[in-house]
């Protein structure tokens, strides 16, 4: 990682992306996408992960997370290598995952490339934690999180997208619990 790349400071909020190696669109699938969610809240509950935007894409995640317990750089690490084992788990085992074959391929193969790992690879290397030391590059970066979904095509308005902290900025109830910013 990078000079540019790294957590200083746990006390302030972090963007951070991390994708699916070859982008694989893994969280697809409902057991996919709540293992994840699973993950994040064991992480804020045990860990002290705190969670103030946040959006599931098929094939990547953008947090905006800080935390005042365990470093920041060891949350993540943990939850990726935990998310990782366990959808392997879901994946090789998911009656109706047409493309398991596939998927188990392209990651065996990303994990083979990589020397850190073994014979297993969901998510590429890295996360670019990004600080959010202003209110401006805060809601420029919760912007770019919450409209990620409408970029996409998948729906019309930030809040339609369920995987995501929008609704939560829009007065409804997400999916997470999540530490509103307020500039």
């Amino acid at each position: 990682m990078s000079h540019k790349y790294k957590i200083r400071d746990n006390a302030k909020p972090y963007f951070v992306t991390f994708a699916t190696v070859n982008w694989i669109d893994v969280f697809i699938r409902n057991a996919y996408r709540d293992e994840f969610l699973n993950s994040l809240r064991f992480c804020q509950q045990r860990k002290g992960l705190e969670v103030y935007a946040w959006c599931l894409m098929p094939s990547h995640v953008h947090l905006i997370a800080g935390t005042h317990q365990n470093p920041l750089n060891e949350i993540i690490r943990d939850l990726k290598s935990y998310t990782s084992r366990r959808l392997r788990e879901l994946i090789s085992d998911h009656p109706q995952e047409s493309r398991k074959e596939w998927m188990v391929w392209m990651m065996e193969r990303a994990g083979r490339r990589n020397g850190n790992n073994y014979d297993w690879q969901l998510w590429q290397p890295g996360y670019h934690p990004v600080e959010l030391s202003s209110w401006a590059i805060c809601r420029q970066k919760m912007d770019y999180i919450h409209y990620n979904p409408v970029a996409a095509g998948f729906v019309d308005e930030p809040a339609g997208w369920l995987y995501s902290s929008a609704r939560d900025y829009s007065g409804g109830k997400g999916l997470l619990d999540v530490n509103l910013l307020e500039g």
